[in-house]
């Protein structure tokens, strides 16, 4: 047991989850509620009646829960050895909620049966429940994995985030284009959430800072919005902890204009409560627009606010006096979103408690820690300085002082180098290459680098070149700040939830173990020399490839062979993810079929599924390439099953867990250096798919755990990435020197997947040809050469089979568990703070 799993055992108490009691009072809740619900709606016992019965029916037992694990938190005092985490982030992609409630509890079958006495089959039922739209990709789906970590490790937290009502977008496909239509998942309520109304909280925006006769400056916001809390709560699966995700509604502070109102002027009257509700329709508003991002800088600052606002609250209701705030709680930031925080934590001790500065800042510093999750310096939020002179004036101050303080410093240690100054300095004063507008910006990162005690990249590769790029120079000031802790991912949603075929075989072969220590998967590794195990590994694959099949023939009304090599990408769609590489290759072997049809191709189905940013155009004409290229290839007699490509839409956790138990060969193939972890490298080796991937992210610490020699690996690693932009990469080469190559593009510039329209995919051409920046033409041949192992791997099901397994055993590392131990050990325990 590692220190921080002593740590934590401290908190994890509570007997397994699957008890007669707890069955007897579902079973009793769930008859309740769902007389409670029939005799309100007056109808039949429907799916959705049903739905809303058991969720109804889990929450109360949920809530019981919820307050002892609150009760015991509190009384940790302030000896604990782990102190209470605030994980802030703007989105927890949490999926459905229904069947983890009934796994955790362990009454699947109390809640079956009473399904099927109504004259409906659990799936049917839960198939039913939307997912919360709280989230959009990895970012999303990593906190949403350790909130369950969370829980199953007793750690005192809170996840702080947003209600969205729409979320990102719900994705629709017109004559292969993406359309956004709002997501509308709580259209019929969300019997998951708990108000909370006695928490709410001012937060507010714009006004002036004024300076009493002592000299102490106080904020006077023009406007105020009240943040209203609802609480989503997160089960452990064998104990009976819980966490809790806190999710801010923004709120008027004020009813509506009855004057304006009664004259006739209905909009005037609401409009400010229509703003107030803009806060929370959308995740990541297009910010393309000056009245995007103004929305998007008060999301944050709202996000931010309300969460330190509740800690403040809580840890006082606790102790009494914020002397030992710091020491107690831990104010995690994923990603730069909430890196607000610092600044707000300083104005609230400064200005709201009255303490002195270096008092506020030292417990700043002790209570607040940063994950970066991308190494694109266009993706590290910047704000023009006039924002927040116009919106967060006083925050504004408080980033100038910071400033100042810790630049002194700098020209103390490293006097008379006026350019480090410039580069490290929190506000990006414009006017030179990289700055677009030319306008003052305050470099949110570059705050929660200042402010933190501790950073972290998110794989051993991202964590290693953010200090070398990036954030070279403060690595070079704070070397002691900088450190890896690698993404993982729970295997309660993602193994046993998703697969329960492959879960049932792993538990009669290696034990069950692994539900919470997934390092007991190594137990796999002496087997997979067994062809009975191989055999039924397969068997199971099959089945997971059946439903995913019928799912293709029901949305798309395509046919896919069920025997056939499921190729599958799913992941946001950009550039860098290089979803366009997989098309090429469809392409490429497209026409390899037409010219050689004797030839004895292996079947493949590839699977592609994502969602383009809606401002996004350059990645939304991948999306259609991808459905025009699939529209010619599908219609096609000459291919027939042996190949054939289709985009599933509207991408989500409940889609994935549909495709990823499905899929035989995993896609990670971004350009080396560019993806900070990936989680869904994990998921998919989790479930018995080889990985085709580029050395990046975690692609690499996979490939070291279970060995290179089992991962499909191609394409330049990050030091040749560097050296042949060094030496100037031309693309046209590329392609002029590859036969296989030039026939794609030429292919895709004639028009031969767009009717005829030699115009549709000019600008992605031209692109291609003549930037390329994420090297595609130059990693095509590796490749379509890495794709031909896959092949003759593919064709002896026995070595394949032996091939799953071994990866399987070997991602015993990856699961997010182990990734919050190692938080806890470096970051969040008390002896981090040294």
């Amino acid at each position: 047991m590692t220190a921080a799993s002593r740590a934590l055992s401290t908190f994890s108490t509570g007997d397994a989850m699957t008890t007669p009691t707890a069955s007897s009072d579902l079973s009793v809740a769930f008859q309740l509620a769902l007389q409670r619900e029939l005799h309100v709606g007056g109808e039949a016992a429907s799916p959705q009646a049903l739905l809303r019965a058991a969720a109804h029916a889990s929450r109360e037992l949920l809530a019981q829960r919820w307050a002892d694990t609150q009760a015991e938190d509190a009384r940790r005092g302030l000896k604990a050895s782990v102190r209470r985490v605030h994980y802030l982030s703007m989105e927890f992609l949490m999926g459905r909620a229904l069947g983890n409630a009934l796994a955790a509890l362990g009454l699947e079958d109390t809640v079956r049966a009473a399904f099927h006495a109504e004259g409906h089959t659990l799936p049917d039922v839960l198939e039913r429940e939307p997912d919360a739209a709280l989230g959009n990709g990895g970012l999303g789906r990593l906190a949403a994995c350790f909130l369950d970590s969370f829980a199953e490790l007793g750690l005192p937290s809170f996840g702080y985030g947003l209600r969205y009502q729409y979320g990102m977008f719900a994705q629709g496909i017109q004559n292969g284009r993406q359309v956004e239509a709002p997501d509308d998942w709580m259209a019929q309520g969300n019997p998951w959430e708990v108000m909370r109304p006695e928490l709410r909280y001012l937060v507010g925006f714009g006004g002036h800072v004024e300076v009493d006769a002592g000299g102490a400056r106080r904020w006077v916001p023009a406007d105020h919005l009240v943040a209203q809390a609802y609480d989503f709560i997160v089960p452990a699966h064998h104990t009976q902890r819980v966490s809790t995700l806190r999710q801010w509604h923004a709120q008027a502070e004020a009813p509506i204009d009855f004057a304006a109102f009664c004259r006739g002027d209905h909009q005037a009257a609401a409009a400010h409560r229509v703003a107030a509700d803009a806060i929370n329709w959308v995740l990541y508003p297009d910010d393309s627009t000056e009245a995007g991002r103004l929305l998007r800088l008060k999301q944050e600052a709202f996000l931010v606010s309300a969460s330190l606002q509740d800690l403040m609250a809580r840890h006082l209701q606790e102790f009494g006096t914020l002397e030992q705030l710091g020491r107690a709680n831990a104010i995690h930031l994923n990603d730069t979103h909430p890196a607000l925080a610092p600044a707000e934590l300083m104005r609230l001790l400064l200005d709201e408690h009255g303490m002195s500065w270096d008092q506020a800042w030292s417990i700043t510093r002790q209570a607040v820690s940063y994950t970066n999750h991308t190494l694109m310096p266009e993706a590290l939020e910047t704000w023009p300085v006039r924002l927040f002179e116009a919106l967060l004036p006083r925050h504004l101050e408080i980033i100038y002082e910071i400033n100042h303080r810790f630049l002194d410093q700098v020209k103390q240690q490293y006097p008379g180098d006026g350019e480090l100054v410039r580069r490290v300095s929190l506000i990006d004063e414009g006017g030179h290459q990289g700055n677009w507008g030319g306008e003052r910006r305050v470099r949110m990162a570059s705050l929660a680098i200042v402010a933190s005690h501790r950073v972290n990249g998110v794989a051993a590769l991202h964590s290693d070149l953010m200090v070398k790029t990036i954030f070279a120079d403060y690595a070079r000031l704070f070397p002691e700040r900088f450190h890896n802790v690698t993404n993982g991912v729970t295997p309660r949603r993602w193994l046993q939830q998703a697969n329960p075929g492959l879960s049932a075989l792993l538990d009669r072969n290696i034990g069950i173990g692994w539900r919470q220590r997934l390092d007991e998967m190594g137990r796999l590794t002496p087997l997979a020399e067994d062809p009975a195990l191989g055999q039924a590994l397969m068997a199971v694959k099959r089945e997971n490839k059946q439903r995913l099949a019928d799912r293709i023939r029901r949305d798309l009304g395509v046919t896919v062979a069920v025997d056939s090599l499921f190729d599958v990408q799913i992941k946001r769609i950009h550039e860098y993810k290089r979803q366009l590489l997989n098309v090429l290759h469809v392409i490429a072997r497209y026409q390899a079929i037409i010219a050689n049809p004797t030839t004895d191709w292996v079947p493949r189905t590839v699977v592609i599924s994502g969602k383009a940013a809606s401002a996004y155009v350059m990645a939304k004409s991948i999306i259609q390439l991808a459905h025009d290229v699939g529209r010619v290839v599908n219609s096609d007699p000459r291919v027939g099953d042996r190949l054939k490509l289709v985009f599933l839409p509207n991408y989500g956790v409940s889609l994935a867990e549909l495709i990823i138990p499905a899929a035989d060969l995993s896609e990670q193939i971004s350009t080396a250096g560019t993806e900070a972890s990936g989680t869904g490298n994990m998921k998919f080796a989790l479930n018995g798919a080889l990985t085709i991937g580029t050395w990046d992210g975690a692609n690499i610490e996979m490939a070291e755990s279970f060995g290179e020699e089992h991962m499909f690996t191609f394409g330049l690693r990050t030091e040749a990435v560097e050296a042949l932009k060094q030496v100037g990469y031309e693309p046209r080469h590329y392609v002029e020197q590859n036969p296989q190559l030039r026939a794609v593009m030429d292919a895709v510039a004639r028009g031969d997947f767009s009717q005829g329209d030699s115009g549709r995919y000019r600008a992605l051409v031209d692109k291609l040809l003549n930037q390329d920046i994420y090297l595609l033409m130059a990693d095509f041949a590796d490749y379509v050469q890495a794709q031909q192992r896959v092949d003759e791997l593919f064709r002896d099901p026995v070595a394949w089979a032996r091939c799953v397994a071994l990866n399987m055993a070997g991602m015993g590392l990856f699961s997010s568990d182990r990734t919050i131990e190692e938080y806890v050990d470096r970051v969040w325990s008390a002896k981090s703070l040294g």
